[in-house]
């Protein structure tokens, strides 16, 4: 017997040191949307995938070459992405996006379009890697029953095997057949900029995510094979005598004071609302993954 369809989903893919921004990012979809009820959040977390905890440390292949698989590093969610036409049987429409998302205008509106035909939508990267035909898969909206081809974790262990797929190829959608991708408009994966027109807001740019300043980094910096300029170089030589976060800096304040606004207004709504607590976000602060003055930028 077919079992019965699921609402419309929007997976938000995360680990714990980017729950804060899940929780939030889930509590702005539901807070803007009118049409709350008629669809799904949930969590995909990389603690629920042994497959990804198993192969701490093995190497994988990305950018043309092998490097160690960090569960612990802050964007090891990413290959999540590509798990939800899976969970939701092959069938109906998901979202899937990032957890430093936020959504400004009403996902309904995409859950609810005309993908005329197209398996996937988003949007292009931008800069060099767009213009090289790679896709920003960090919010897609996907018709599921066309992507049964999605295998995550056979996909995921693919890129530890000898020839197996590279991750960026993956991640920008390099695998797909073209002619399945439609593209987004922008304002659906608005990086870093906040306009009248913005629907979804990505802090995309790791360094400057607005409730981390001042916090030690910890992730990797993306690895490039350019002689110029020197400090991609001098990164590769930091991480191999001293590991990888080591004397990698702090995270800067994001240039966009509205944009550091707009979290923090984010947060006090969601205090108000019960959807967090003062107790939480001090035992996120604890942690490291809140900045050290989140509560009086909150008014606490």
């Amino acid at each position: 017997m077919r079992n019965r369809r699921l609402k419309p989903t929007v997976f938000i893919h995360t680990n714990h040191k980017q729950m804060l921004g899940a929780i939030m990012s889930r509590f702005s979809l539901k807070k803007r949307s009118q049409h709350a009820d008629e669809f799904d959040v949930r969590f995909i977390e990389v603690k629920d995938y042994p497959c990804m905890l198993e192969r701490e440390g093995d190497l994988y292949r990305r950018d043309g070459e092998m490097r160690p698989w960090l569960n612990e590093d802050l964007q090891s969610f990413t290959p999540l992405r590509f798990a939800p036409p899976g969970l939701m049987h092959y069938d109906g429409k998901a979202v899937v996006m990032d957890p430093d998302i936020f959504a400004i205008g009403d996902i309904w509106e995409l859950l609810s379009r005309d993908m005329a035909g197209a398996a996937i939508m988003c949007r292009p990267k931008s800069g060099r890697k767009g213009r090289k035909g790679a896709w920003a898969s960090s919010v897609m909206l996907l018709d599921c029953a066309k992507l049964s081809h999605w295998r995550f974790e056979d996909n995921f262990n693919d890129m530890f095997e000898p020839g197996g797929r590279d991750y960026m190829d993956w991640v920008s959608l390099k695998l797909e057949d073209p002619s399945t991708i439609s593209a987004l408009e922008n304002e659906w994966n608005d990086f870093d900029n906040l306009t009248d027109n913005t629907k979804l807001l990505h802090n995309t740019k790791r360094k400057t995510q607005p409730w981390k300043t001042g916090l030690k980094i910890d992730y990797r910096p993306a690895d490039t094979f350019q002689l110029f300029p020197p400090r991609h170089w001098l990164r590769r030589g930091r991480r191999a005598l001293f590991g990888d976060y080591k004397f990698a800096g702090t995270y800067a304040a994001h240039p966009d004071p509205a944009q550091e606004a707009f979290f923090f207004d984010l947060v006090r709504e969601a205090l108000e609302a019960g959807e967090v607590s003062v107790d939480m976000l001090r035992d996120e602060m604890d942690q490291g993954h809140l900045r050290a003055d989140a509560l009086e930028l909150v008014g606490v």
